[in-house]
């Protein structure tokens, strides 16, 4: 066992039981016979047509297409031609309370989410103030167990109000019901607390999810550093920003046999640093966003704040290939929307003094499904297995499609076209990366620990 600092005990230590991780209000539970639909759930290898019964929000049935009878009062989907996945699972998102719901809360955050297929979310805890003690954690998960459509979880931070100078106390917030912990929108800038932290890490529990950047090469920088931030006269970001970051807090993590959560990867360099760290046993997992499997910096070339301003910013083609390609071979472990809603008036500005970040929840299937699978550079079973693998890393097991299982599935129409934003948003804020484009694809219904999360307004469900 490596060096002890400040005195902590050298095995990890019990701090009793836990907590559910996730948290949602009660709602009616579904009964809903699906008739038809193509099932997909790779991990479970479920492949085919199949009538699925739901009762009281469990799936107490699978058969031939056909083979189920509706009794009086079951809803009935006619669903041939349309497809059932496994609920996803998104790690990274931000709800904005408490302090900012003028951007988005419980209520309408977890609204968005199951409008994009999601039965489950883990919240950031970079609110104004940020989520730094159990209190705040317990008044949380009593708001979301009276107001959130789907099960969520939180994430306190790693040092209070996040200043990167004092730990909270890891052990009582996960008590209070914690799912980890992180400082996502800064980065921990000192090493020495990195690793205090990842000590306790050994007592509590609860991987330690790290925004990657070394903020004097990023300095002012508003979008990556490269051929078009020289053209547009723009402060660019290099990508060594993150990825040397990530060489750090890997070593860091290894040295102390830490669990920690790489968020939003954007770099070439990057995927370099964690294959290096996974060939060598450390414990590192790994997100990317759809934007940045779907955009390159060339798109900041409009200016268009609200739609490509964002931490970590756009990189080029060869950067995205990477990640596309690294995801494909395991590297990158899951897909994270890092939803990240703000005002009009935050956006609506000159591109240099725009808040950074984009919303994602709506879109993250639909996006990646368009701009990815459609043209055969992934598969659909890998779009379907990283959106829904996000809790892993969390201790949440991905949802399946099975019998006796509780129903977190979504169906989807993988014909349909719609215009991002034309019928308006569940989120209450409008800085979609994708307003305004077609995109092939979109959730019908979801059904998230077995109540009715998400119907599609212009789709109807029939009684039999």
């Amino acid at each position: 066992m490596n060096e002890v600092i400040d005195g902590l005990p050298e095995e990890q230590g019990s701090i009793g039981s836990l907590p559910d991780p996730l948290v949602q209000r009660e709602s009616p539970q579904a009964t809903i016979l699906i008739r038809g639909a193509e099932l997909l759930d790779p991990a479970a290898g479920v492949d085919g047509q199949r009538d699925v019964l739901v009762e009281d929000g469990v799936i107490t049935k699978i058969a031939d297409p056909g083979s189920i009878d509706a009794e009086d009062g079951v809803e009935v989907i006619e669903a041939e031609g349309f497809h059932v996945f496994p609920a996803f699972f998104d790690p990274h998102v931000h709800l904005r309370t408490p302090g900012q719901e003028y951007k988005e809360d419980l209520e309408t955050g977890t609204r968005s989410a199951a409008a994009g297929g999601y039965a489950g979310v883990l919240a950031m805890a970079n609110t104004s103030p940020t989520v730094s003690t159990p209190e705040q954690i317990e008044s949380l998960r009593d708001r979301a167990s009276r107001v959130a459509s789907i099960p969520v979880g939180f994430l306190a931070t790693v040092t209070h109000g996040m200043k990167g100078e004092e730990l909270t106390d890891m052990a009582e917030l996960r008590q209070a019901g914690a799912v980890g912990f992180t400082d996502d929108g800064v980065p921990i800038e000192s090493p020495r607390i990195l690793r205090r932290a990842l000590q306790y890490q050994r007592m509590t529990g609860g991987r330690i999810a790290l925004h990657q950047e070394d903020v004097e090469l990023s300095g002012a920088g508003v979008m990556h550093e490269g051929a078009v931030s020289a053209e547009l006269g723009l402060r660019g970001v290099p990508s060594i920003s993150e990825s040397v970051m990530i060489a750090r807090d890997a070593a860091i993590a290894g040295y102390e046999g830490g669990q920690i959560q790489i968020q939003h990867l954007s770099a070439r360099e990057s995927i370099q640093q964690i294959r290096l760290a996974k060939a060598e046993g450390i414990d590192v997992t790994c997100e990317v966003s759809p934007h940045h499997l779907c955009l390159t910096d060339e798109a900041v070339r409009t200016l268009d704040a609200s739609r490509y301003k964002m931490n970590p910013p756009l990189r080029t083609e060869a950067d995205r290939q990477a990640l596309i390609d690294a995801l494909a071979d395991g590297t990158i472990d899951c897909i994270a929307t890092d939803h990240a809603p703000h005002a009009v008036h935050e956006k609506e500005v000159p591109y240099e003094a725009a808040n950074m970040g984009v919303t994602g929840l709506e879109t993250a299937f639909s996006s990646v499904y368009t701009e990815l699978v459609l043209p055969g550079r992934i598969s659909l079973d890998l779009l379907v297995e990283k959106l829904g693998c996000g809790g892993a890393p969390f201790g949440i097991e991905p949802f399946r499609l099975q019998e006796g299982s509780r129903a977190n599935l979504c169906l989807v129409d993988l014909e349909a076209e719609w215009v991002v934003g034309e019928d308006g948003y569940e989120s209450r804020s409008v800085n979609s990366w994708c307003a305004g484009e077609t995109l092939k694809s979109r959730v019908l219904v979801t059904l998230a620990d077995g109540q009715v999360a998400f119907r599609l307004r212009t789709f109807s469900l029939g009684v039999a």
